[in-house]
C-alpha cells in the first residue's frame, strides 16, 4: 500500500537523444533501508499500466526497451518508490512522442576535400533511418571565421558539395540535420561545430 512516509522520485523526466530515450530522476532519501523503485509505462493505444525491464531497480534511471521504441507513439511512464513492503505513490510524466520529444545531434562529418571553388563533404547522419523518415542536411558556411554574412543551403544526400567559392580563402561551415516525418511536422537537430578548411588555387 502506499504510505504518506516514502516520498515518492522527484524530478522525474524522460531525456531523449536520437531516439535512445531514458527516465530519470531523483533519488528518495531515507534514514534506513535500501530505496528499489519500479518503473510502469502505457501507450496512448491502450490505457493500461505495464511493467517494463525496471522492477525493484537500486538506480535512479531507466533506458526504454526497444519494444517501446516506435518514434510515433505516445507513452506515459511512472515511477514509484519502494522500501520493504511500503510503497510511495507513483510520480507521471507528461506524455512523450519520440518523434517530437528527442533531442537530434548533428551529423558526423566523415570527410572534407578541398578544391579552389568547392567543398566536398562527406556525412554520417545522427541515427539510423527508418521507414517514412527522411533527413534534410542545413548547411551554413561563411567567409573567414570573422564573417557575419553566412550563406545557407539545404541538402538530402550525405555526400554534397558547397560550390561557388573563393580560391585560396578560409570557409567555415556547420551542419544541422533536420527530421522530416510528414509533411506538417518537422524537427531540428543541434548544429555541428563549426569547422573550417581553405581553398585551393586554381
Amino acid at each position: 500500500e502506499s504510505s504518506p512516509h516514502l516520498p515518492a522520485p522527484k524530478d522525474v523526466m524522460i531525456y531523449s537523444y536520437n531516439f535512445h530515450s531514458v527516465l530519470r530522476w531523483s533519488p528518495v532519501e531515507v534514514d534506513r533501508g535500501l530505496v528499489l523503485y519500479t518503473v510502469n509505462y502505457k501507450t496512448g493505444a491502450f490505457n493500461k499500466w505495464d511493467e517494463m525491464n525496471c522492477t525493484r531497480i537500486t538506480h535512479t534511471e531507466c533506458s526504454l526497451p526497444w519494444s517501446l521504441k516506435e518514434r510515433r507513439w505516445t507513452l506515459v511512464l511512472r515511477v514509484r518508490a519502494e522500501l520493504g513492503q511500503v510503497t510511495s505513490d507513483w510520480v507521471e510524466t507528461d506524455p512523450f512522442v519520440a518523434e517530437r520529444n528527442t533531442t537530434i545531434g548533428p551529423p558526423k562529418v566523415n570527410s572534407v576535400t578541398v578544391s579552389s571553388d568547392s567543398l566536398l563533404i562527406s556525412v554520417t547522419p545522427p541515427f539510423g533511418s527508418e521507414a517514412g523518415y527522411s533527413l534534410q542536411y542545413h548547411v551554413s558556411y561563411w567567409e573567414n571565421a570573422t564573417s557575419s554574412i553566412k550563406k545557407e543551403t539545404k541538402m538530402s544526400n550525405t555526400l554534397f558539395k558547397i560550390r561557388n567559392l573563393k580560391e585560396l580563402t578560409l570557409y567555415c561551415f556547420r551542419i544541422q540535420v533536420e527530421l522530416l516525418a510528414y509533411p506538417e511536422f518537422q524537427l531540428l537537430g543541434l548544429q555541428s561545430v563549426p569547422e573550417c578548411y581553405r581553398t585551393t588555387i586554381s
